[in-house]
């Protein structure tokens, strides 16, 4: 049984000790979400972009950050990256763009694929792509993961002029 409930906005991290539901809605944005299974602590993030200006390069809308965030916000509740497992979420095509290789959501599914890979992080589950945006639920206690579409049209880009 969850005690708490926290809601994510773009940028923002939460790791808990105690059972907590984190939720957010992703687009194109992902959710990562990390567990320790030995000592019961998960977290989870909400990022936009994979990268940033230089000016960016501390804030946490943007991959890395985000990332370094998650795992330095676990490691504050007792879990050890080396039992951390994940579970990621969204990089959705919500636009009514065509969808290419260098469209945002592809970046950001590459970029965390990439991350977690290169920090030895086994990825336990996925749910990404697609055109529905997704709400997340995250129970950190567990290291469940509810996950629910929803139904969308996708967004015209307004025209530049």
């Amino acid at each position: 049984m969850c005690v708490n409930e926290v809601v994510l906005y773009l940028g923002d991290v939460h790791a808990a000790v105690e059972p907590t539901r984190v939720k957010t809605l992703l687009g194109s944005c992902i959710a990562v979400c990390l567990y320790d299974p030995v000592h019961a602590v998960g977290g989870m993030n909400h990022f936009m972009l994979p990268r940033g200006t230089v000016d960016d390069a501390a804030c946490p809308r943007f991959g890395v950050p985000a990332m370094e965030r998650l795992i330095g916000a676990l490691e504050a509740v007792g879990g050890a990256p080396a039992r951390f497992v994940a579970k990621v979420f969204g990089g959705a095509h919500v636009l009514d763009i065509e969808e290419t290789a260098a469209s945002v959501p592809q970046r950001n599914i590459l970029f965390v694929r990439t991350f977690l890979e290169a920090r030895g992080i086994p990825v336990l589950a996925e749910d990404v792509g697609g055109h529905e945006p997704r709400h997340v639920h995250f129970h950190t206690a567990t290291g469940r993961v509810l996950i629910k579409r929803a139904p969308s049209e996708r967004v015209a880009m307004p025209a530049l002029s």
